[in-house]
């Protein structure tokens, strides 16, 4: 009997099938996120910038936008500026906004303002646009103060004068972080135009001579501490208002007679108390006569008795009274006489 063996296969055979699945699966994934990459390295490589496609994989795992700062990179290369990419990379993840700030160092590259990376983000990261900073440089602008109305000031003679004034600024890059905005530069031309109108003697002087205006505000420095640097200021328009002079004039001589009636209502009101005062004077006066004359009967009697006043005498008394009394009654009837003649004389068309 014949026996055949099979083979048998070994027992510690090898099996390559998973790992070598898992591996391709790496290699798949890696292969992705290169491809992912590639277009924007082959953009950096070919203008010439020295940016890894490894590199760029950073950059997504840091959660920096790499379009931004290949894009940043990019064009300062191509106008000269070699920028670090680390730079780029901070400043994006501090919250700046890196194209507007490459952009603007290309711009003040070119107009030789000297204005380096680090200046440039930190105007960025203080709230400014740098870009519009360094645009408002190149090409200074006009700001209006007011930006509506006038300016209204008062001469010396009293008269109100209405201006308006155009203030034409360039952006100070120095003195841009930190610096007073326009705001301020408009509050302080006000406050020179009021200043050098009220010290005109005349609103003559001011009509005649609108530049002295200009000249004097121009004359104070008023861009000290400001992120802007004044290079003129003309007057747009000039116009007469109210004559504030002579209405405060007029409102002072209206105060002044209210206060000359009330002195005069507090004299008149001293004169009437006086008055009653006296009349109660008089009265007790009046009244002390009254008393008096009534003694005078009781010493007439007191007289008889005693006999120091005789019939006679009492008789002679009582006719020196009766011819005073007559005497007093004609004098009286005179007067009423000859106020009546006299009234009678002013009537118009009498004789």
């Amino acid at each position: 009997m014949t026996m055949t063996l099979a083979a048998v296969p070994p027992p510690f055979a090898p099996s390559w099938g998973w790992p070598l699945a898992i591996l391709i699966l790496l290699l798949v994934v890696l292969l992705l996120v290169l491809l992912k990459f590639l277009n924007l390295w082959i953009q950096a490589y070919m203008s010439g910038t020295p940016i890894g496609l490894f590199q760029l994989v950073g950059m997504s795992l840091r959660k920096v936008n790499p379009t931004v700062i290949v894009r940043a990179a990019i064009s300062a290369t191509q106008a000269g500026l070699p920028l670090n990419v680390r730079e780029l990379e901070a400043h994006y993840l501090a919250g700046g906004r890196v194209l507007n700030v490459v952009q603007a160092l290309i711009a003040a590259d070119r107009a030789n303002l000297g204005l380096d990376f680090r200046q440039a983000a930190a105007i960025d990261l203080a709230g400014r646009d740098v870009l519009d900073a360094v645009q408002t440089c190149v090409n200074p602008k006009v700001i209006d103060c007011p930006a509506d109305g006038k300016i209204a000031a008062m001469a010396k003679d009293g008269i109100q004068v209405l201006a308006k004034a155009r203030v034409t600024v360039r952006t100070n890059i120095k003195r841009l972080v930190g610096g007073a905005t326009e705001e301020t530069i408009i509050a302080r031309v006000g406050e020179g135009i009021v200043s050098t109108i009220g010290s005109s003697n005349s609103h003559k002087d001011v009509l005649e001579n609108p530049d002295r205006i200009s000249k004097g505000v121009l004359s104070k420095g008023l861009d000290a501490g400001t992120a802007f640097e004044i290079l003129s200021i003309d007057i747009a328009d000039v116009d007469i208002g109210d004559n504030i002079g002579a209405r405060l004039q007029a409102d002072q001589a209206e105060a002044d007679k209210r206060v000359a009636q009330a002195a005069a209502e507090s004299r008149r009101a001293m004169a009437v108390a006086a008055e009653q005062e006296n009349v109660a004077e008089i009265a007790a006066n009046r009244a002390k006569l009254v008393l008096a004359e009534a003694e005078v009967p009781q010493a007439m009697a007191a007289a008889f008795r005693s006999g120091h006043l005789g019939i006679l005498d009492y008789q002679r008394i009582k006719n020196l009274e009766a011819d005073t009394r007559m005497r007093t009654q004609i004098a009286l009837g005179e007067e009423s006489h000859q106020s009546a003649e006299s009234q009678r004389k002013k009537m118009p068309g009498q004789e």
